[in-house]
């Protein structure tokens, strides 16, 4: 990282930008260009170790390119504010963001079903207590992400702290 003033290596402070994402983006390998969708996500933390999950249909581009490399480049961020700095006669996003390399495995099963109930249900509010169509379960896709290696950075609010 070539701005190691605006890396963020403490594990609170990464799972706490996390929590703020709303959307993980992944990159799967697909010939000359990657492609790159946005999903929703929820995630699981084993010591120091960070699963994603994600889920979709059992069929389409991404569904294939998951399956035949198993593995992804992912990043989330949040935009904070545009930085005009008149002194300066610069400009710069401030912003917090995850980037990192992932390992896919797809779930079936217990494993599958306890993490549709338990975690990615779990993630937001709204869909806690939801009583949502079971029978679509055995036509969902369930990947767990681990990661593999992931890094945060954070451009803070003049006179901020990386938090």
């Amino acid at each position: 990282m070539r701005r190691k003033d605006r890396e963020v290596t403490d594990l609170n402070t990464i799972l706490s930008i996390i929590d703020e994402c709303d959307i993980i983006r992944i990159g799967l390998a697909d010939g000359d260009f990657p492609y790159i969708v946005p999903l929703n996500f929820a995630y699981t933390v084993e010591g120091k170790q960070i699963n994603f999950y994600v889920h979709g249909a059992m069929a389409g581009r991404k569904y294939e390119l998951m399956k035949k490399n198993g593995k992804c480049s992912f990043e989330m961020d949040i935009p904070i504010e545009m930085d005009c700095i008149i002194e300066k006669k610069d400009v710069t996003m401030r912003y917090k963001c995850i980037m990192g390399t992932a390992a896919i495995t797809f779930l079936d099963g217990e494993e599958k079903q306890n993490a549709i109930d338990n975690i990615i249900m779990n993630r937001y509010a709204e869909t806690r207590n939801f009583d949502y169509n079971r029978a679509a379960v055995t036509r969902t896709a369930v990947a767990k992400l681990t990661v593999i290696e992931l890094t945060a950075k954070v451009n803070p609010i003049r006179g901020g702290q990386i938090n």
